[in-house]
């Protein structure tokens, strides 16, 4: 004689009773959402500033390398 039960469930039944319940989704919020907007906005707008800053210092670096060596030219030829 058997005195202990065992517990037992098919797989199909677990299978719908999983695909019922939907995913607990946490809701992203508008002020994560509006945060996160804000910093990749102003990054963005940081990395695109920091690039013409710096093609403008190149080019302003350039013109003034240009004068020195065209004025260095010019007084060489006239002493």
């Amino acid at each position: 004689m058997q005195l202990s039960r065992s517990f037992r469930s098919s797989s199909p039944l677990l299978e719908t009773a999983a695909a019922a319940i939907p995913p607990i989704r946490k809701p992203f919020g508008a002020f994560r959402g509006g945060m996160f907007g804000f910093l990749l906005g102003t990054t963005l707008a940081g990395g695109g500033t920091y690039y013409y800053i710096l093609d403008d210092y190149r080019v302003s670096n350039e013109l003034l390398t240009e004068d020195i060596y065209v004025r260095d030219i010019y007084e060489r030829l006239c002493i």
